[in-house]
């Protein structure tokens, strides 16, 4: 059962023309059409189902810049100011608490990663430092786990995903952005090769930019208009606990399991160290470009060929503005979660924590991840098709970034000095 988020008032007319339609209301399209409306841009969040109801409801709420690759640091950075006045700014509280993040390594070659990430990002602003096992053992009391030492940035901290899209998506209203939701996007309108508006099940929408952030689906819809996309599908089995004792505010990833603590007092908990690989026809059109990745990552994939690859062949990769879309027939992405892995993850974590055996699980749920080869996201401008721009591919870090990759977009659109260096997030790299 997915986590239900606060709902939302959204609009059910759809307008004749607008400056920006966003496709996609997850955190980054939510947030991108918050910074439009506070510019006084005209904006409209077209949504094929419910505002948040796949990965932006269903991540673990961590916000980190904690072991992102040097190049994704500056967003992330960025990411930590707009996190900490998001409060003011939707007037409404997020979950945000700046509580910090750790990350245990059970033995010297998990330990040496920390090291050689922490030496690459020596130049960034950061305020990561290695732990001794004597340090997580006071900061994290009541363990019996054997760890080597860890890493610790502090300044990392945790969001709610129940509360913080909502409160976004409502404050987008209030400055002015219409949110539609049940209403898919098939297609593009074009002009002399130029974004002209876009074609909804309901009917057109003109508009002079278009801003892709539909997550998982962003492929197939851009596979629609001949334009590629690397991205593959991942699934996470999350659970939450009830509100209990624990043994730290800190936020904890151990190889095999991950915690951090919620506002009402329970924990999200999961194996941090699985993933499962559905494979679909993209698993055999794209694997190559992934190679590299598994070779350093296969331990944590759990490859299964099931349903999942009868369900993907059933939706069409090709189809006019004329015809019902894959996104009609498909609207929420709502896979289910793997009991194994949770399993997993309270068998380890109850042995390195053992206040966990209270532990009261309320909910499970599973969360389809866009995973790109490099797991940096794409924002960018799409040079074939002028107008449209693209959020996506945010490989499981979309929430924690959200507002800053969102705010990024918008800056993109307008063609206005940039809140980060956009150049690590173009689409064109995957072609070098």
């Amino acid at each position: 059962m997915a986590p239900v988020i606060t709902p939302v008032s959204s609009s059910t007319e759809l307008p004749a023309s607008t400056t920006v339609v966003i496709i996609g209301a997850g955190i980054v399209g939510l947030s991108a059409a918050l910074t439009l409306a506070e510019r006084g841009i005209p904006v409209v969040v077209l949504e094929k189902g419910r505002i948040a109801a796949e990965q932006s409801s269903r991540n673990l709420g961590w916000v980190r810049k904690m072991s992102r690759s040097a190049p994704d640091v500056p967003l992330a950075l960025a990411t930590d100011q707009l996190w900490a006045q998001m409060p003011e700014r939707v007037g409404a509280d997020v979950g945000y608490r700046q509580a910090g993040i750790m990350y245990v390594a059970r033995n010297p070659a998990e330990m040496h990663q920390h090291e050689q990430w922490l030496s690459s990002v020596r130049d960034l602003p950061l305020d990561s430092r290695l732990l001794s096992a004597a340090q997580i053992n006071e900061m994290v009391p009541g363990g019996q786990g054997r760890w080597v030492g860890g890493i610790y940035t502090p300044s990392d901290g945790r969001a709610e995903p129940t509360l913080a899209n909502s409160a976004i998506a409502q404050a987008a209203i209030k400055k002015g952005a219409l949110i539609i939701e049940n209403c898919a996007v098939r297609t593009l309108s074009l002009s002399a090769g130029r974004v002209s508006g876009v074609m909804t099940e309901r009917g057109e929408i003109r508009c002079e930019q278009v801003l892709l952030a539909g997550g998982l689906w962003s492929r197939r819809f851009l596979s629609n208009q001949g334009i590629s996309l690397l991205t593959l599908p991942l699934v996470a089995s999350v659970m939450r606990t009830a509100p209990m004792e624990g043994p730290t505010d800190i936020a904890v990833g151990a190889p095999n399991f991950s915690f951090r603590k919620r506002l009402d007092g329970g924990f999200t908990i999961t194996q941090r160290g699985a993933l499962y690989a559905p494979l679909m026809l993209d698993s055999l059109l794209l694997g190559m470009h992934y190679l590299p990745t598994l070779r350093a990552q296969w331990n944590n994939v759990r490859i299964s060929l099931g349903r999942e690859m009868v369900s993907d062949l059933m939706l069409a990769r090709r189809w006019k503005a004329d015809r019902i879309s894959p996104f009609e027939y498909l609207r929420t992405m709502d896979p289910p979660c793997v009991p194994a892995l949770n399993k997993e993850a309270m068998t380890n974590l109850i042995a390195a924590w053992p206040v966990f055996k209270n532990a009261v699980i309320q909910q499970s749920w599973g969360g389809m991840i866009d995973v790109t080869p490099d797991s940096l996201p794409v924002i960018c401008p799409i040079d074939k098709i002028p107008g449209l721009t693209l959020a996506s591919g945010f490989s499981g870090h979309g929430f924690g970034t959200g507002p800053a990759a969102g705010q990024l977009a918008a800056d993109l659109i307008l063609d206005t000095p940039p809140l980060v260096n956009p150049s690590p997030y173009r689409l064109d790299r995957f072609q070098k």
